[in-house]
């Protein structure tokens, strides 16, 4: 009498077994359900197989049905079968589950996997809804949740006016310790209110912290509230289309708004375009005018959003994904060490040399994506001029000054002392030197490519130009291909 309750309990751990494998691989496959028949053994009617096969079933979760349309499209190996008058199932077999989905609401036949069996990766990193500040935080989606970002903004613009306005109570000498989030800090004592100067601290970081989500918010508003509506406005319908036209509109924004901002701080400066050699003379150059420092730690913030964007994957992955982030990588080493040691003046020359080529790149891929052809193709001209002057000219220049006018700044200056600002021991000239080159390599990368796309452009008639350096470079390719044929 024993024998069946053996069978039951080999066969409920057969069972959960083969299930649990199933279901595996049909999240591996991005199947909708796996279906199978097991046939019973030999004493069919024994209710403890029943109790089994029940049990079995029960493990399997029940989803909303659809048509077989979407079937076919997520289990292509299972043949739809015609409908037949259904019979009562016999105990100890496992029925042919029906294709089903957990989209609701969704038509059938849908292209789209379905979202019960959706990785991560598979579906969108992040949505835009806010599902409460305090989630928003833990999970990062304020960087793509505009309200909530918002939120983080405005918290400690109300607590730093509070400040001010119970000052009269808490004592004028005590200083807002909400300021250092909003404006810079570490004023140099000695300088006067006419002409203040300022040098680095640990507060710097909570000003940094503060303008990521600053960008963030910004970059958001754009994209998701300006430019869609813009981009369907001048006629670009596709989804993916819309995105890439509002990450350039905010480009166009930012590069353009930097790239003006830094010329303005260089015109105030002695190495007033690109004069190399006072990047070296009068070293450390530690007292900072207001608006240097404020722009240096607005821009290393920037990048320290942008790196968020390649981490959280806010962006579509592009081609060239991997240099992209090599990019963020070696500007935030450059921005971040050049601030450190005090080299401020060569990182605002590096700084201007950058912005105007993005600024332009930009400007030709929304061209692109709006059609215009003539207005690209004259937009790209001058882009190729730009960025062959700036990132390559320019940027050769100041490797050139890193190998041979270093030896310029003071001899008193050539050792290792941060309590006076001094760090230029003998091999800080190469530290200085392989963040530029690195950054030059990169961009010697995109210089093919652009040359490349231009090259097509010119002598495949008929061929798009593409989106510049990585968007449509297989689409181009492909199209390329079949004119050849």
């Amino acid at each position: 009498m024993a024998t069946p309750y053996l069978c039951s309990a080999a066969l409920n751990v057969i069972f959960r077994d083969v299930h649990l494998a199933l279901e595996a691989a049909a999240l591996a496959v991005g199947a909708s359900r796996v279906s199978f028949r097991i046939q019973p053994c030999p004493a069919p009617h024994h209710s403890t197989f029943g109790i089994a096969t029940s049990q079995l079933r029960r493990a399997i979760p029940t989803l909303p049905t659809t048509s077989s349309s979407t079937a076919k499209t997520w289990a292509p190996d299972m043949a739809a079968t015609p409908a037949t008058p259904r019979r009562r199932a016999r105990a100890g077999t496992i029925q042919r589950a029906a294709p089903q989905t957990p989209f609701d609401g969704r038509a059938s036949g849908s292209s789209t996997p379905p979202d019960h069996y959706k990785s991560p990766t598979m579906e969108r990193a992040f949505s835009t809804e806010s599902r409460g500040l305090w989630n928003d935080i833990k999970t990062l989606r304020w960087a793509v949740v505009p309200s909530s970002a918002l939120k983080l903004l405005l918290i400690p613009i109300v607590l730093w006016a509070a400040w001010e306005s119970f000052r009269p109570v808490i004592g004028k000498d005590i200083p807002n310790p909400f300021a250092p989030l909003i404006f810079i800090s570490h004023r140099v004592p000695t300088s006067s209110p006419e002409d203040p100067r300022y040098q680095k601290g640990y507060s710097d970081l909570l000003f940094i912290a503060y303008y990521v989500v600053v960008w963030s918010f910004f970059r958001q508003v754009i994209t998701l509230h300006l430019c869609r509506p813009l981009a369907r406005a001048v006629g670009i319908r596709k989804e993916d289309k819309i995105d890439r036209f509002g990450e350039q509109v905010y480009a166009i924004v930012y590069f353009g708004f930097n790239g003006l901002w830094g010329v303005r701080i260089m015109s105030q400066l002695p190495t007033w375009w690109y004069q190399t050699k006072y990047f070296w003379i009068d070293y450390p150059h530690w007292q900072m005018i207001p608006e240097l420092k404020r722009y240096y730690l607005m821009q290393i913030a920037y990048w320290c959003q942008q790196s968020l964007v390649v981490i959280l994957d806010l962006e579509k992955p592009r081609k060239d994904y991997w240099e992209i982030a090599v990019h963020h990588v070696v500007t935030l080493w450059l921005v971040g060490w050049s601030y450190l040691i005090n080299l401020t003046l060569i990182g605002n020359a590096v700084y201007v040399s950058m912005d105007f080529p993005d600024m332009f790149l930009a400007l030709s891929r929304i061209f692109n994506y709006m059609q215009w052809n003539r207005t690209k193709m004259t937009v790209y001209t001058a882009f190729i001029m730009i960025w062959t002057y700036f990132r390559h000219y320019q940027n050769w220049r100041i490797l050139w000054s890193c190998l041979y006018e270093f030896h310029l700044m003071p001899d008193y200056a050539k050792e290792w002392s941060p309590k006076d600002g001094w760090w230029m021991v003998w091999w800080m000239q190469y530290q200085v030197f392989t963040p530029i080159f690195l950054l030059q390599c990169i961009q010697l990368f995109w210089y093919f490519l652009i040359w490349r796309i231009a090259y097509r452009a010119l002598f495949h008639t008929g061929v798009d130009q593409g989106d510049v350096l990585s968007d449509n470079e297989e689409e181009l390719e492909d199209e390329v291909e079949r004119k050849d044929k």
